[in-house]
């Protein structure tokens, strides 16, 4: 080596803090919970923008008038810009790169800088739109996210990721960062569908069978609750929270540099099914059609139990989330997911699977028989069941 040439490398890490809160009013009786992350910064009020989903916004016409009465409130904690700011609900607002180019546009109108707030509204694809804009506007805005879905509420809305879709390909542009705050409502979650209000709930069978067989016995014995959206959905949403936060601060790769990303069981036919299905399949009903499927082909390839399968497909079907959708006769196309999420990560296919309830695998290879035994399987279950296979 020459005398000018150089070499040193240097291992560091970053410290940050992911802060969440669960309300049962916001706007109302909890309000402080906002306002206490909105912090005053240098001495001047910081500038706030509130985003959000055209959805919730039409389901709950009484949320603009609260958002607007609650910063009356606070006339020397923040300062609203500009309008309250809508997007399109679900996959439209990240299947349309120029909604993210119209976010920016209001981000600089408004003036915001990297110590304004960005309050985002909505459901998970509207959290990772206007994620994904917060993240690389001024290389960060401080974002907000109040998530207004069971599904964000339990798994997504509590994440470190960002995103739209691009090239028919889920998430394929995005970022990974920490947002300044998640609050966790369940008055948001009042004007929630019954078919939106259920697709949260694969989610937290998902992170159980990967944590906590006990977690997972009590999704199972709480379907009918779940179903008549009793007071034990709370505390369910509120424990998948808490895994899914602490596998993320306390895992050792939030940003997935390795080559695991175990909160993705199920989801490598997940993402394909969405697309195959033009996104008939709601995000939560793919997940659950996934977790059903790699839970079957673990009990054929990788030791779970025969009895355990079973009893993820019971329950998730008894959630009314297992749907045999057409898309599923495809499995060659089907079979393109798995190389979508080798590319995803990079490097070698790494696939999550179960050996026990709370035991997860990480495998490299797929037995594609046994894939489509698994597949024959979960359809022949929902057909039995006298569900279509066309989706609801």
């Amino acid at each position: 080596m020459s005398a000018t040439a150089f070499s040193n490398d240097v291992t560091f890490s970053v410290q940050f803090t992911h802060r969440l809160r669960m309300t049962t009013d916001v706007f109302g009786s909890d309000e402080s919970a906002l306002t206490e992350l909105i912090a005053e910064t240098e001495g001047r009020i910081p500038r706030v923008q509130f985003w959000i989903d055209e959805h919730v916004s039409h389901a709950n016409p009484q949320l603009a008038q609260r958002i607007h009465a609650f910063c009356q409130r606070q006339p020397n904690q923040l300062h609203l810009v500009g309008n309250l700011q809508m997007v399109p609900g679900g996959e439209d607002v990240k299947n349309d790169v120029h909604v993210v180019e119209r976010i920016l546009k209001c981000f600089n109108h408004a003036d915001l800088d990297r110590r304004s707030y960005v309050v985002a509204i909505g459901g998970g694809a509207v959290l990772d739109a206007v994620g994904f804009a917060t993240a690389i506007a001024h290389r960060g805005i401080r974002l907000i996210r109040l998530p207004t879905t069971t599904l964000a509420q339990a798994d997504s809305g509590i994440g470190v990721k960002n995103s739209i879709n691009l090239f028919q390909k889920k998430n394929w542009v995005g970022t990974f960062a920490v947002p300044w705050g998640v609050i966790n409502d369940k008055t948001l979650l009042s004007t929630l569908g019954d078919r939106d209000f259920a697709c949260g709930f694969s989610e937290a069978v998902k992170v159980a069978l990967l944590k906590d067989a006990d977690f997972f016995r009590h999704i199972c014995v709480s379907t009918e609750a779940i179903k008549n959206r009793d007071s034990a959905c709370w505390s369910i949403i509120a424990d998948s929270a808490r895994w899914h936060l602490n596998h993320i601060t306390r895992g050792g790769d939030p940003f997935e540099m390795m080559e695991a990303r175990p909160l993705d069981f199920g989801h490598w036919s997940a993402h394909r099914l969405e697309a195959m299905t033009g996104f008939d399949l709601r995000h939560g009903e793919a997940v659950a059609v996934g977790v059903a499927i790699d839970s079957i082909y673990s009990s054929l390839a990788h030791g779970l139990p025969a009895s355990d399968a079973d009893a993820v497909v019971n329950c998730l079907d008894r959630l009314g989330l297992l749907i045999a959708h057409r898309a599923l006769n495809d499995t060659e196309q089907l079979f393109k997911g798995l190389e979508e999420f080798r590319q995803h990560l990079g490097g070698r296919l790494t696939v999550t699977m179960l050996r026990g309830i709370g035991d997860p695998v990480d495998v490299h290879e797929i037995n594609h028989d046994l894939m489509r035994q698994a597949i024959a399987t979960v359809v022949a279950r929902v057909v039995n069941s006298g569900r279509s296979t066309n989706v609801r």
